[in-house]
């Protein structure tokens, strides 16, 4: 399923394919979206897919970082490119948000869910996460603090280097985790952490002070990650780079990183559940 192949093949008959999609100023793109929000053209439908498909790729990329070997890059482009799509339709130029940050949570959402349905991850793996995710918060509830890798593993009765093994196999399943529901609600969309962070506040009262607890929440969740965790996760999600230019940043490699990520992505997910079950 090559759908990219196919955003390809824009007809240049269409009088918008006369603006070059990547030299739109953000006048033009302002006027563009009203436009399409009152006429549903296809032809400005198309020139904005062009525009945002290398997105769709930018995104797959990052999520292809620390996937097994049969998740196929050029699958997770197809899954993220209806997420694009699914963008388009739903943007909202109101709202006081970029397309491009509301897209790219559209597409990560996209590929994750089709994830989720070809179930890639093992059962074994899963297990193995959500055990060291269930020893982090009991350690931390216990010790009234962050716990460092060997105090994981002595609870776990594993070695070190067996800790950091299991932790490298598990790498793919926090990419996901990103992505779970965190919230359901009548008055809006399903609500992920990720979302959190970048979704612009919806306009219905309640809701908008929903969204800033849960972010509040999680912001002072990640403050109290240990210092290297914490700026992997500033770095790859608020700075968006790379696990590869974090490595570079940190003076690490990036199998490091990977692992860094992991265990910050456990450690949240355990702290994030609790808050949830209290809430």
């Amino acid at each position: 399923m090559k759908i990219l192949d196919g955003i390809g093949e824009i007809s240049i008959l269409s009088p918008y394919m006369s603006i070059d999609p990547a030299n739109i100023d953000e006048t033009e793109e302002q006027n563009l979206w009203i436009k399409y929000g009152k006429t549903q053209d296809p032809k400005i439908r198309e020139t904005l897919i062009k525009k945002y498909a290398p997105l769709v790729k930018y995104v797959a990329g990052k999520v292809a970082v620390g996937m097994p070997q049969n998740v196929e890059f050029d699958d997770l482009v197809s899954y993220g490119t209806f997420g694009l799509l699914d963008a388009i339709e739903k943007f909202d130029p109101s709202k006081e948000v970029k397309f491009k940050t509301y897209a790219m949570t559209r597409i990560r959402g996209a590929i994750f869910d089709e994830l989720r349905t070809i179930d890639w991850i093992p059962r074994s793996v899963r297990q193995k996460a959500k055990q060291i995710e269930k020893v982090i918060i009991e350690l931390e509830n216990k010790m009234g603090r962050t716990v460092d890798d060997e105090e994981i593993a002595a609870e776990l009765d594993i070695s070190l280097e067996e800790f950091h093994s299991m932790v490298s196999k598990i790498s793919g399943t926090s990419l996901v985790s990103l992505n779970d529901v965190w919230h359901n609600s009548d008055d809006s969309d399903d609500l992920s952490f990720i979302e959190t962070v970048e979704a612009s506040a919806n306009t219905n009262p309640d809701v908008m002070v929903e969204r800033e607890e849960i972010k509040g929440l999680i912001i002072d969740a990640i403050k109290k990650l240990p210092d290297r965790e914490k700026k992997v996760v500033v770095l790859y999600y608020y700075e968006d780079l790379t696990l590869k230019e974090i490595g570079e940043v940190l003076e690490v490699t990036e199998s490091r990183v990977s692992q860094l990520h992991t265990k910050a992505i456990m450690r949240l997910r355990g702290r994030l559940a609790q808050m949830k079950a209290i809430l």
